[in-house]
């Protein structure tokens, strides 16, 4: 028995903070707890590589799971960390306040395509399945030339519970999965390092790991991330209908600084030697271009830059 949540492709993503914060106007944004349990304690995030990934395209998305959870008093503000720490919030609003800790788990290569190039949502959750299921988020990436069903007609990534099996019997465990879309559908679920297919023509930013496709699959695992801790199984946080729930990143589409507006992200850092965006530091000296996460404290979406 799986459960999935979808992350749309980004012609949603080119509604506005002014678009937001008018809906919350004429309709409050109702981000509501559903009684369910978070995903607390120690939690390993474990990296599912299915296809072709160079090991530098690889350290950009672990450096990033490590920056989520690392505390080093030389990586430069705004931050990663920083940006995690909004969905503390989450968990202290509830009755029974607990607390989480990610880190950077195993890493599973399958550079053979053992279940070829089309893969299925059910094939997904197999792959999911070969990391821990204890403890553990599970993260499913699939290269640029693996086409998986719903793929940039519907989605550009997914997170979802599905059940295992434990010495105790069995048990659910959460995953992830995204897709590099540089080949595929960049307009897509690169944007903004890819100009969009429809909406406003600005000019693509300069991504700041140099590569699209790469950086367009941290800002999907960042905002699927947050929303698998928060409501790992359907019924933690969300707004809207159970069918088609917005979470701490999706119910913040396009926004990513202060001053967003259809087409534009709002704004953002940039590095002087490259002209990339971003607005997050990370470990290695990498940066990172991350979503809005929103706030259920304050009912706004929270932005670092």
């Amino acid at each position: 028995m799986t459960r999935q949540v979808a992350v749309p492709d980004c012609l949603s993503c080119h509604r506005s903070k002014e678009v937001v914060e008018s809906d919350q106007t004429e309709q409050p944004l109702l981000f509501q707890y559903h009684n369910g349990p978070l995903l607390s304690g120690k939690i390993s995030v474990n990296l599912i590589w299915y296809g072709k990934f160079k090991p530098s395209q690889r350290a950009i998305v672990s450096d990033f799971v490590s920056s989520v959870a690392s505390s080093k008093p030389t990586i430069a503000q705004p931050s990663v960390s920083t940006w995690w720490k909004a969905t503390q919030k989450y968990y202290q609003l509830r009755k029974k306040p607990s607390s989480l800790a990610l880190s950077l788990g195993s890493q599973i290569l399958d550079e053979n395509y053992s279940m070829g190039k089309s893969l299925t949502n059910q094939q997904i959750v197999e792959l999911a399945s070969k990391g821990a299921q204890k403890n553990a988020i599970n993260v499913v990436l699939t290269s640029a030339d693996v086409a998986v069903e719903g793929f940039c007609s519907s989605r550009c990534g997914t997170h979802g519970s599905a059940s295992g099996s434990s010495s105790n019997g069995r048990s659910k465990f959460a995953y992830i999965w995204v897709g590099n879309s540089e080949t595929q559908c960049p307009g897509q679920c690169a944007w903004p390092f890819h100009q969009p297919i429809y909406g406003p023509q600005n000019p693509a930013l300069v991504a700041p790991n140099n590569d699209v496709g790469l950086d367009g699959m941290v800002i999907n695992v960042a905002g699927l991330l947050a929303g698998t801790v928060t409501n790992p199984f359907g019924n933690g946080y969300y707004q809207g209908p159970k069918e088609a729930q917005l979470e701490a990143a999706s119910a913040c589409p396009g926004i990513y600084g202060k001053g967003a507006y259809p087409g534009s992200v709002g704004d953002l850092l940039v590095d002087a030697t490259t002209g990339a965006s971003y607005n997050a530091n990370g470990v290695n000296g990498r940066k990172y271009l991350l979503p809005a996460l929103f706030d259920p404290s304050t009912s706004t979406c929270a932005t670092l830059a």
